[in-house]
């Protein structure tokens, strides 16, 4: 399992442990990261791309990869000779994981499963839209494999519908994008959402106001609907099996299970986790 931005280790451990106790897989392994690690990516600092936004995910992120090979060499040990490996990615996780799989041995991963990723690179030409990655985000969509929903490999992207942002200016009225249950077994994409009543309807508020301009930074867009950090339409990638989930945030910390439940909630991953054992 390869941790978003920030986390560490710890944060999945409950995710870890349901998918082991609960749901009976052979191995759950996160990646060892902790909190300081993040900082080695000042790094990239250093790097006259990183002020181009032409910025390349190897050598700066390294260090992150090797945690992901180390987990993942783990798994190998704890599972048959001849299994496969379903490899989780939250959050930029998900991206990162895109490539480990590109630059790693990835002959033995049969599902590629990410939770709240920011896939796509944020619009060139948007007014107040800046590249966060600086340029990381343009390098794996031109350089990593395209998304494949097929018998020998399965990439299944998940989005959440938290809360739905609005301008930081004007007033904001503008309809849910309700997706109904759609699901294609092979090749074919398809979005689920969900339906119930933790998501946050759309009105301008302080808070929709803050969120959107979240939501804009990565898609250019403020008055959709996302996870609270990740919109919806940046976490889907064409070509992969994408679901949505109505009322889900986007990271452990800060969740709920009741009230603000993230993608590893007991309620949520019963809704995705036959992906990791079909």
């Amino acid at each position: 399992m390869a941790q978003g931005l920030g986390n560490n280790t710890g944060d999945y451990a409950r995710l870890a442990a349901a998918l082991r106790d609960d749901h009976g897989l052979p191995a759950a392994v996160v990646a060892r990261v902790t909190r300081p690690d993040w900082l080695r990516n000042a790094a990239g600092l250093a790097d006259a791309n990183y002020w181009r936004g032409t910025l390349r995910p190897r050598p700066v992120l390294d260090w992150y990869l090797e945690r992901v090979e180390e987990a993942v060499s783990e798994a190998r040990e704890l599972c048959a000779t001849d299994g496969k490996i379903s490899l989780i990615g939250h959050s930029a996780g998900g991206w990162l994981a895109r490539v480990y799989m590109e630059e790693f041995d990835a002959s033995d991963i049969s599902l590629l499963l990410t939770l709240g990723t920011p896939h796509l690179p944020p619009p060139k030409g948007v007014q107040g839209v800046i590249d966060q990655t600086r340029g990381l985000l343009n390098y794996v969509e031109k350089n990593c494999a395209p998304a494949v929903y097929t018998p020998e490999l399965r990439y299944v992207c998940i989005a959440g519908r938290y809360i739905q942002g609005a301008p930081l200016l004007g007033n904001s009225a503008v309809a849910s994008d309700e997706v109904l249950a759609v699901d294609t077994p092979e090749g074919g994409e398809a979005v689920i959402v969900n339906t119930s009543d933790k998501s946050t309807p759309s009105s301008a508020t302080w808070r929709a106001r803050f969120v959107g301009q979240g939501y804009k930074q990565v898609c250019g867009r403020a008055d959709v609907w996302g996870d609270g950090v990740v919109p919806e339409m940046a976490a889907h990638l064409e070509g992969a099996l994408n679901i949505s989930f109505d009322g889900v945030y986007h990271s452990p910390v800060g969740a709920d299970d009741e009230e603000r439940p993230w993608y590893g909630s007991p309620a949520i991953l019963k809704q995705w986790v036959h992906h990791l054992l079909s």
